[in-house]
């Protein structure tokens, strides 16, 4: 292997390493004759010696010197698979813990079942961690590279954000504070504990240290089906240092729990979703079902049963689920036996972007296990707060003011009786959207335990709100109105029956434009994400937009990595709309068209990306032709309801680009109306529903009272 300086590195890496966007650096390569010629890669991804980059970043004056960490991470993304370079981390940060801690190294050890099989390039990688270790500290070192690691590899490894896992456990503590339960030794596992994330901040809130006066020392337990990410939650817990008992096994904790003959006082876990294939047949008879057999389609509840499986008699679990199961059909007969029993005792609803999927509010199942003697301490209400943010919602991790929200929650969770006594509201008054609810009232047909279908807006909310509403309304009307006067001016008495038009395809022949079809892309996507990529996606993702997607909600569903995509672009496996495209839905009940004119976006199939000749075609000019109702008719065909439209049999009409000018104005007018008509209906009808509502539960003010 090259020497640390000499490691490839690529253009993103390079906008890492002098702390700016890729976008920079393209820009640098474009304008300075001297930026580094590549050593490697292709042409849609191209590799540089670091060495280079270095001396030009320094010569520039971008950059003082590059630090050893930085150096290193190239090593590891050379080794280019996910497993290798996650094995060779957890290799190295286990040697260096074994320079620490004998113990801690012991730990880790176990966690990675045998003897290291490195292959020789990671095995040389380790041998260079642990240089930079002895230079710039162990756990720094560590820390680092397993931060970027996670980062590389966002869509296959899903951490919980680590004020999430603070307030999961701040809760399972004050739930157990609030039953009477001792503060002595606990035993906190994580059945699904990915890189150590929730048993890190259960270390913090929860343990108490063997040095410390207790008599029974905190023992932190976890399991993950991947042994790479075992093995890098036992390094991390070991360089924590808490002074508490780490025991991480890998294995499948629903199919052979690897944690089986473990009991918990409390489990914390944010389990994998939509895992469709989780053992449903195998594990038909497992007495781990004691509320009913978790439907085929309901992964998340074998999760909630594994968890109360495993607790100690009276102990607490904290599972983080999406929404949905709160309200499925398919998982009402296990609500409503978790309800019965008590052991579902609270649901929290969280603002979007608490963790991934970003785009949807995450939930917080708060559960006890039936006492020693069988019995639990249910009382007769459920514990519901809905902490999702009514204006200006959250669209991702960053956006959310955790503090607030934590103190906001643990507020509500502390003002709550956990022994089954219910507080009287003069003693203990719940915070606002924070109710409980009668069990028996949650009994139906449908067992829905959404919070915010249980918990009432305040009037205050309310007044908020609609507030909010008007002003929006009132925007929307001027600006219809400001667009419409444009437009109503317009002189249409010339005749137009004598128009020359000429198709899509004859504009393609002629190379006045440039017609691709979308495909479908390879590999995994994040489905379920959407646009809000500044804080919940990496650097440089690109959407993924489907014609499921328009149909759905008109959003993208999935994203890609712009690496993935200038691959994808470069081999012809990918068609992407840039900024100043026209992009055509070629279904019929799916119909539209538009020009691209903010971020790159992967096109799936039956969507079209027409690529315009600016000396000869303005895209608003051409998209306002090709979006003409009659335009769609003539070129359809009409056979069934998913009928398709034949995109190159569309017509233009046949201008010159001087002539174009004054339509793309108008068309670019009449889009921006339809979009404001579209937005007035929809804050009207949210106006109208939010003030029926209102009026209906009296919120009237009358003078004089």
């Amino acid at each position: 292997m090259p020497e640390p300086h000499d490691a490839p590195v690529t253009l993103a890496g390079i906008a890492r390493i002098a702390g700016v966007g890729r976008a920079a650096v393209s820009n640098w390569r474009r304008r300075h004759d001297s930026f580094p010629t590549p050593v490697g890669g292709t042409d849609a991804s191209p590799q540089f010696s670091l060495a280079d980059v270095e001396g030009w970043l320094h010569a520039q004056g971008k950059i003082e010197r590059i630090g050893l960490r930085e150096r290193l991470w190239p090593h590891y993304e050379a080794l280019g698979d996910r497993a290798v370079m996650g094995t060779a981390l957890a290799e190295a940060g286990g040697r260096i813990l074994s320079a620490e801690s004998a113990e801690a190294f012991e730990t880790a050890h176990r966690a990675r079942s045998g003897e290291s099989l490195l292959p020789p390039e990671a095995a040389r990688v380790v041998d260079e961690t642990m240089k930079a270790a002895r230079q710039e500290g162990g756990r720094e070192t560590f820390d680092f590279l397993l931060s970027r690691w996670l980062d590389a590899y966002v869509r296959q490894v899903s951490a919980t954000p680590e004020p999430l896992a603070r307030l999961m456990a701040d809760i399972a503590g004050s739930v157990r504070a609030g039953a009477g339960v001792g503060t002595g030794g606990v035993t906190v596992l994580d059945p699904a504990c990915g890189v150590g994330g929730l048993l890190l901040a259960a270390g913090e809130r929860l343990a108490t240290p063997e040095r410390s006066a207790s008599p029974v020392a905190s023992v932190l337990l976890g399991a993950d089906i991947d042994p790479v990410l075992a093995a890098l939650a036992a390094v991390r817990l070991g360089f924590a240092g808490m002074g508490t008992r780490v025991g991480i096994k890998a294995g499948d904790s629903l199919r052979g729990d690897p944690q089986a003959h473990a009991r918990a006082d409390v489990v914390l876990c944010n389990p994998p979703f939509n895992a469709r294939d989780w053992g449903h047949e195998e594990l038909a008879t497992d007495p781990r079902w004691a509320y009913g057999l978790p439907p085929r389609t309901e992964p998340e509840l074998a999760w909630v049963e594994h968890a109360l499986a495993r607790l100690t008699a009276g102990g607490v679990a904290i599972v983080l689920l999406p929404p949905a199961v709160a309200s499925r059909r398919a998982g009402r007969r296990i609500r409503g036996a978790l309800l019965r029993t008590g052991a579902l005792r609270g649901v929290v609803a969280l603002p979007t972007g608490a963790a991934q999927p970003h785009s949807v509010s995450l939930q917080l199942w708060i559960l006890r296990a039936p006492d020693a003697y069988g019995k639990t301490a249910a009382g007769d209400r459920l514990f519901l707060l809905d902490a999702v943010e009514r204006q200006g919602a959250a669209k991702g991790a960053q956006s959310i003011d955790w503090p607030r929200l934590s103190s906001r929650v643990l507020e509500a969770v502390r003002s709550h009786s956990w022994d089954g006594e219910r507080k009287s509201e003069a003693q203990a008054p719940l915070p606002e959207r924070c109710v409980t609810v009668p069990v028996m009232d949650l009994l139906d047909e449908e067992t829905d335990l959404t919070p915010a279908r249980h918990v009432p807006e305040t009037a205050r909310e309310t007044h908020d709100v609609l507030g909010e509403s008007w002003g929006r309304l009132d925007g929307l009307i001027s600006e219809v109105h400001r667009r419409a006067q444009f437009l109503a001016a317009i002189d249409l008495s010339e005749g137009g029956d004598s128009a020359s038009t000429v198709t899509v395809a004859d504009l393609d022949r002629a190379h006045a434009l440039r017609a691709r079809q979308g495909q479908t892309p390879s590999g995994e996507l994040l489905r379920g994400d959407d646009l809000s990529f500044i804080d919940a996606h990496p650097r440089g993702a690109v959407p993924v937009l489907s014609v499921p997607d328009l149909i759905l909600d008109g959003r993208p569903g999935g994203w890609l990595t712009s690496d993935e995509v200038e691959a994808g672009v470069a081999s012809g496996s990918l068609t992407v709309a840039e900024p100043g495209d026209v992009v055509v839905v070629g279904v019929e009940r799916a119909f539209r068209v538009w020009v691209q004119t903010d971020t790159p976006l992967v096109l799936g199939p039956q969507l079209h990306t027409l690529r315009p000749d600016l000396e000869l075609l303005n895209p608003w000019f051409l998209a306002g032709c090709l979006r003409a109702p009659a335009n769609a008719r003539q070129a359809g065909s009409h056979t069934s309801s998913s009928a398709r439209i034949d995109v190159r049999r569309l017509q233009v009409l046949q201008l010159s680009l001087a002539e174009q000018e004054p339509y793309a104005a108008a068309f670019r007018e009449l889009l921006a109306l339809e979009e404001s008509l579209r937005s007035v209906a929809a804050v009207g009808e949210d106006l109208v529903k939010g003030l029926g509502d209102a009026l209906a539960a009296g919120r009237l003010h009358r003078p004089g009272r």
